[in-house]
């Protein structure tokens, strides 16, 4: 018996090192893109929920967006799903489920026209290209779509992951509808003018092992306490960036702490999901 067949586990990770040796070699994607590999179809396609592809117009523009819908007799508060750098992923879909799952309609505009990326350089060029007036237009005709929803009871919020995360704390600024924001792991504004017209609470979620991001939240903290605003960041410990994704068990390279940080968020998130009007 050779030794591919005793140790098969170091056998197939020797195989996909080679293997990612030799794209990157190449000009192929990085060496570790599989770690961004979509996934969350599962629960989709189990869900006992309505999920739907919608058209919103926005100008001369028609934007793709998903939509989940929570099984409740009465109209729901929605929340606006900012996508991760990534683009619409099947991960984030079902994390618009998860959302419909605690009692709110989600949904999820798509910036990207339908690309998605399973690498990171792809994807943070791409995302890179979308203009702060591009994002504020999107989430504008996604925010007014979602309030003529019949089953929505007025109440809207937004949520975002990564580069989403930041986006939906920017968004707070700019719309005056909204009732809550949960900005995961985004980058905080760092400047009074992008906090001087936010009306509602912000949540933060944030990885303890992110000093990229966290060191930006002392001065948001002290931007928002001066402008009397309501801004909650919680750090969750032994968590990298993105514990959202790398913590879903339903992900192949799920990683153990940022799973205990997902768990922990997901409750948080859950309490104050119930508190919307």
């Amino acid at each position: 018996m050779n030794w591919f067949n005793r140790y098969p586990d170091l056998a197939s990770w020797l195989l996909r090192l080679v293997l990612g040796l030799t794209f990157a070699c190449h000009g192929g994607q990085s060496l570790f893109a599989e770690e961004y590999k979509d996934f969350g179809k599962d629960r989709l396609n189990n869900s006992p929920r309505h999920g739907e592809w919608v058209d919103i117009k926005s100008g001369d523009r028609t934007i793709k967006a998903f939509v989940v819908y929570p099984e409740r007799k009465d109209k729901a508060p929605a929340v606006l799903v900012i996508q991760e750098i990534f683009g619409l992923t099947d991960w984030l879909r079902s994390m618009c489920d998860e959302l419909a799952e605690n009692g709110v309609i989600a949904i999820g505009p798509d910036f990207l026209n339908g690309q998605k990326f399973e690498d990171a350089d792809s994807a943070s060029k791409a995302v890179s290209a979308v203009t702060q007036d591009q994002v504020k237009a999107v989430l504008d005709a996604t925010a007014d779509y979602a309030l003529k929803i019949p089953a929505c009871n007025g109440t809207l919020a937004v949520c975002g992951f990564c580069r989403g995360g930041g986006w939906a704390f920017t968004y707070a600024n700019e719309n005056p509808k909204l009732k809550a924001t949960y900005s995961f792991y985004g980058a905080p504004p760092d400047s009074p003018e992008q906090v001087a017209n936010i009306s509602c609470p912000v949540y933060g979620f944030y990885g303890e092992n992110d000093e990229r991001v966290n060191a930006g939240i002392p001065k948001a903290e002290e931007l928002m306490k001066a402008a009397g605003k309501k801004y909650e960041p919680v750090l969750y410990k032994s968590a990298g960036h993105g514990f959202m994704r790398s913590g879903e068990p339903a992900n192949p390279n799920m990683r153990e702490g940022d799973k205990k940080a997902r768990d922990e968020a997901s409750a948080r998130w859950k309490m104050l999901l119930k508190q919307l009007p």
